[in-house]
Order: C-alpha cells, then sequence, then structure tokens
C-alpha cells in the first residue's frame, strides 16, 4: 500500500469516526431540545450522519476489493449489506420519531388510545412502505410478494384464524371507540369489570378493582355486551324511605318538603329527572320514592351529595313529627267466652 493510499484511508477512517462521534453527540443533545421542529431535525442530521458513515465504509471497502481483485461477488455483497444497514438506520430513526410524536400528542389531548393506534399504524405502514421499496435489491420480487398475499394470505389465515380475529377486532375497538385507555368498563354477559389499561393488537389488559391484571382477547368484544360507566353523564340517586302508618297525616308535607330540598341542592341535575312521591303502601310503612341525578360522576363526590340528601330527609321527617318505619307485626286477639260445668248443682 503507498503513501498516498494510506492517507486517503487515513482521512476515510477519519471521516467514517467523525461522523458516528457526531450521531452519538446528537442522540446525547437530544433530550435537552424541547421543540418538536427541532428534535425532528436531529432525528434526520443524525440519520444522514449515519448513512453518510455507511456509504464511506462501502467506498473504501469496494477500493480495497478492486485493489486486492476480490471480485464482484464479494463487491456486489459489500453493496447489499450497506444497502441493508441503511434501510435499518433510516427504519430505526423513523421508529425513535414516530414515538417521540406519540408522546407528545399525548402530552397535548391525553387521548392515549388514538395516539398509541396512530403510531402503530404508522409502524405496520413504514415496514410494508420499505419491504415494497427496498425488497428487490434484497432479490424479492414485488409481483411474487403480492401473489404471496394473495395464496399464501389463505394459508395464514387458516391456520392463524384466532390470531386475525384478535387482530382486526383490535382495530375496530380504535374505530369504534367503545372504550379507551383510563375508563371503567364492565361487562353484564361476563365477569369483566375494571379500567382498561391498554389495547394492544391481540389482547385488552383490564386492572380489576383489586389491583389484579385480566387478559382478554379482542375478538371476545366483539360479541359480549360492554357498558362504560366512565362515560355517563350523571350519576343517579334512586331509595325508597319508609313512613309509619301513624303518620300518614304528615307524608304530603314530608313529600313536598324533600322535592324542595331538592330542587334547592346546587349538586343536583335539575335539567334531569326529578320524582319525589307517595308511592306504595308497605307491609309496614307508607313508602316514599326519591329518585334524582347528581351532576358529578365521580364516585367519592356522587357518595358525598348522596350522604348529605339522607341527612337532609332525615332532619325533615323528624322536623314534622314522624320517624321511620321497621318492619312490624301486629297481632290482635279475639277473646273467647269459655263454657264449664258447674262444681255442684248448688254453685250459682
Amino acid at each position: 500500500m503507498t503513501e498516498t493510499q494510506l492517507i486517503n484511508y487515513s482521512i476515510g477512517a477519519i471521516a467514517i469516526f467523525s461522523c458516528l462521534i457526531a450521531a452519538f453527540w446528537l442522540k446525547r443533545h437530544e433530550r435537552r431540545v424541547s421543540k418538536l421542529g427541532r428534535r425532528v431535525a436531529l432525528h434526520a442530521l443524525r440519520a444522514a450522519l449515519l448513512c453518510a458513515a455507511i456509504l464511506t465504509t462501502e467506498q473504501y471497502l469496494k477500493g480495497l476489493i478492486q485493489q486486492y481483485q476480490l471480485g464482484n461477488t464479494v463487491q456486489q455483497g459489500v453493496a447489499l449489506c450497506a444497502l441493508l444497514a441503511m434501510t435499518i438506520v433510516v427504519m430505526w430513526q423513523l421508529f425513535l420519531l414516530i414515538d417521540m410524536l406519540e408522546k407528545y400528542q399525548l402530552r397535548r389531548s391525553q387521548d392515549q388510545t388514538s395516539a398509541r393506534a396512530l403510531a402503530r399504524l404508522l409502524k405496520v405502514a413504514l415496514c410494508i412502505a420499505l419491504v415494497l421499496l427496498f425488497g428487490e435489491h434484497f432479490g424479492m420480487s414485488v409481483s411474487g410478494l403480492l401473489a404471496f398475499g394473495g395464496i399464501g394470505g389463505i394459508a395464514i389465515g387458516m391456520a392463524g384464524k384466532d390470531i386475525l380475529s384478535n387482530f382486526f377486532s383490535g382495530i375496530m375497538l380504535y374505530y369504534d371507540r367503545e372504550f379507551a385507555i383510563g375508563d371503567w368498563i364492565s361487562s353484564p354477559d361476563r365477569n369483566i369489570e375494571g379500567t382498561v389499561v391498554e389495547i394492544g393488537w391481540r389482547l385488552t389488559k383490564v386492572m380489576t378493582f383489586d389491583h389484579r391484571p385480566m387478559y382478554i382477547p379482542n375478538a371476545l368484544f366483539t360479541s359480549i355486551t360492554v357498558q362504560n360507566p366512565g362515560r355517563m353523564t350523571n350519576r343517579r340517586i334512586n331509595t325508597q324511605i319508609g313512613l309509619r302508618y301513624e303518620d300518614a297525616g304528615q307524608v304530603g308535607a314530608i313529600v313536598d318538603a324533600i322535592r324542595t330540598m331538592l330542587r334547592g341542592n346546587e349538586e343536583i341535575d335539575q335539567t334531569q329527572t326529578l320524582l319525589v312521591y307517595f308511592d306504595d303502601f308497605g307491609a309496614s310503612s307508607l313508602n316514599v320514592m326519591v329518585y334524582c341525578f347528581t351532576k358529578t360522576t365521580n364516585w367519592e363526590a356522587w357518595l358525598h351529595t348522596q350522604q348529605e340528601v339522607y341527612l337532609k330527609i332525615v332532619e325533615i321527617v323528624h322536623a314534622h313529627g314522624a320517624d321511620f318505619a321497621f318492619s312490624t307485626q301486629t297481632v290482635y286477639l279475639e277473646s273467647e267466652k269459655l263454657a264449664t260445668a258447674p262444681a255442684d248443682k248448688g254453685a250459682p
């Protein structure tokens, strides 16, 4: 090797090493950048530096191959490896960029379901696009790939019917938006109740209220009824109070007082149905129905409002000189005259 060639190879090694150092520095510097546009630019610059290092390495390896006359086969192998390396670099950087965009969307909208679904679809589309674009360079025919999708897809569909069913059901969950990550769901058909933690391609993870993870195949949601209490607009107060029969004269005034109290309660939604009526003669009580909706949907806040309503009902009943009934049973005994024979004839 001549002195000129040695200098050229040294310059090439310095250039490759510089590109790698610059890419590593950009990786470390990226964490300090908060603006989205600058971070995208850093990803693009890092991908360009890595590709430049790969191309430089390829050119110098080709020079060595020609110098030592190793043949076209080795040269084609080097070109193929370089193309494969650049494809991996581009895909890796784009995946990182998609993950970054997903986190940015989560910070802005808090819609985890849409952000994760969009990120996954972008990654799948990216993989398909790269296979179609660079497949021919790796010896794969696009027409062959399409034919495999038509013929081989049938065999794959038969073999992985359950997997494909869960996959497409997961896509429909993203599309129909029956529930999202963070929603509280329940099913009257199955013993399912808890908070949705993750919606995957095959499984949906639900954390039950006793903090036990439940993994549910996505296909199951196409055949069961799912309730989403997390999207309720109001919570309901529905109860029945029983008054004593001896307080029958105060029932009308008590009903009116309870209705007035609910009408003046700021925590009760006045646009929803509000019913307070004496509606039943019970076995041991006169029953009054109380039916209304709170503005809050938070469980703890609803319990607090319901407690305040119940305490005020107790005050109203006692203020009218009445009281609540409890299960009682009155037994009426009929007196009988018992005929008895006289002890002797002289007895009265």
